[in-house]
């Protein structure tokens, strides 16, 4: 007997589901690669800046190059793999970021470096939504569901602090340039994973399932939105808020996207299907992961100068300074994802999360110059450690909860974005506040001593810190209100599944 595609398709999707621990590994590390290449090229850059010969003025670009090409093409990555198939474009993903790194690693001058970070962003954005949606679709039971978004939550948490810690080993003990060539290591190895543990994309389409096509007004308008929206951020700390290169791109942004929505409103195959953001679940998990990625920023942005700064910390030793809370997410994403959200829910557990990281922030304003690491830096890391576990994990599950199958690659895009856009505005407006705060206090401390200029950087610190607790604070107001409640979610959830499996029965 000749078994058929679709037989053959399910019995290897049931061989690989019986490997689905191995594939959660794989997706884990795509996602580690992704999320601390955000970070890892901070601590090179003094290295690389010395080697090719580039300004104070251009050394931002290296990192805006991929912030940009990231989060202005995560939308079309996510769309990609519900079309194209999540093996393809997680694989695709996985070798272009590899050569992308080689690139970047080899580079002899500052343009080729900038090249291939944009070049990194690009494949990150078709990576990132596909190894979401490998998870989203392989995990449906929701004891297994918990514990696998649990890890996946956890490594976008700690995923910074990483990169810090692994950046800064890196260039002490080899080369800048090794910050790119590891991505090698992380990308062959789960190439090789993915090629062995995930199941087969189909390639042949259901009779009466309709055709997916790429929505390229869409794309060009979500795109060019997102891009103008990050690139506006981006401008706000080199340009000043009164810069037409910060507020033209922003106003940009705003006609763009706003017809972006209203074309998504009428297009046979939008690019992003507005129910899934408008699903207060979903929009609420995205408002607290976008919040979560502003308010982070206070503690590896400012947080890293002051170690390095005030408490002359060298790279190796700032990024083990953040392992307390790696550690802390790492436990506390566990707990949260398999304990407490079943029995309390997210509209409990996401708010007390967003709350306690806005404590860790205000913990730091008390730090002086001469504070000591075990009793002034370390409590309040762990404090954000046990917040953004309680955070991320329970937020990442929800984004992608109960959305249509065909749709889970752009619903996993919108996870992505949210944590890009909430880090581009946490950087612009943080880094703003903070230069604000140091030209202030040196203004009103003249003359400029050593000693005034020291204070004058705690100083700017403090409010940066402050500014991201209120970040947090308001996302937890916000995202409290918005969660639907334990009961309601259980409710909706089964009409849902009796509303697919009634054409089945019938049928």
């Amino acid at each position: 007997m000749t078994s058929t595609p679709s037989s053959a398709a399910t019995g290897d999707a049931a061989r690989h589901h019986a490997r689905r621990w191995w594939i959660l590994a794989t997706v884990a590390l795509a996602q580690l690669m992704v999320v601390l290449d955000a970070t890892i090229v901070n601590i090179a850059m003094p290295s690389a800046q010395a080697d090719l010969g580039f300004s104070d003025n251009d050394r931002q670009w290296i990192v805006t190059a991929y912030a940009l090409a990231f989060g202005s093409l995560l939308l079309l990555g996510g769309r990609l793999s519900d079309i194209l198939g999540r093996r393809r474009t997680f694989l695709v993903g996985l070798v272009g970021f590899a050569v992308a790194s080689a690139i970047g690693g080899a580079s002899q001058s500052f343009e080729m470096l900038v090249a291939a970070r944009a070049l990194q962003g690009v494949f990150a954005a078709v990576l990132a939504p596909s190894a979401l949606a490998v998870l989203t679709t392989t995990f449906t039971e929701p004891k297994e569901r918990g514990r696998a978004f649990g890890v996946f939550g956890a490594i976008a948490g700690m995923g910074g602090a990483v990169g810090l810690l692994l950046g800064g080993y890196l260039t002490e003990n080899f080369d800048w340039r090794w910050n790119l060539y590891v991505n090698l290591f992380f990308a062959a190895i789960a190439v090789v994973a993915g090629l062995v543990l995930l199941p087969r994309d189909a390639t042949k389409r259901a009779a009466g399932a309709p055709r997916q096509s790429l929505d390229v007004p869409g794309v060009l308008l979500g795109s060019a939105g997102l891009f103008a929206l990050v690139y506006g951020f981006s401008q706000a700390e080199p340009q000043g808020w009164d810069s037409v290169w910060t507020w033209g791109p922003l106003a940009a942004s705003a006609v763009l996207l706003v017809a972006f929505v209203l074309w998504q409103r009428r297009t046979t195959h939008p690019l992003l299907p507005l129910p899934v953001v408008v699903d207060r679940d979903r929009g609420s998990a995205y408002v607290a992961i976008l919040v979560a990625g502003s308010g982070m920023f206070g503690v590896f942005l400012f947080l890293t100068y002051y170690l390095q700064s005030s408490m002359g910390y060298s790279p190796m030793t700032t990024g083990f300074a953040f392992l307390p809370m790696v550690l802390a997410i790492i436990v506390t994403a566990q707990v949260s994802n398999n304990v407490t959200l079943p029995r309390f829910g997210p509209k409990v557990l996401v708010p007390i999360g967003l709350t306690t990281s806005a404590v860790g922030m205000l913990w730091f304003t008390q730090l002086a110059g001469d504070s000591a690491y075990a009793s002034g830096v370390m409590p309040g890391l762990i404090l954000m450690g046990i917040g953004m576990g309680c955070t991320m994990p329970p937020a990442f599950q929800l984004a992608t909860l109960g959305v249509d199958r065909r749709y889970a690659g752009v619903a996993s895009a919108m996870v992505s974005t949210s944590q890009q856009v909430g880090g581009a505005i946490g950087t612009a407006v943080l880094n703003t506040l903070a230069a604000t705060a140091a030209t202030s206090y040196v203004t009103d401390h003249a003359p400029a001593t050593p000693q005034v200029m020291a204070d004058a950087a705690i100083h700017s610190y403090d409010v940066a810190y402050l500014w991201s607790a209120a970040f947090f604070l308001v996302g937890a107001v916000v995202v409290a209100f918005l969660f639907r409640t334990k009961d309601d979610r259980a409710e909706r959830l089964a009409t849902a599944e009796a509303e697919t499996s009634a054409p089945v029965v019938a049928h």
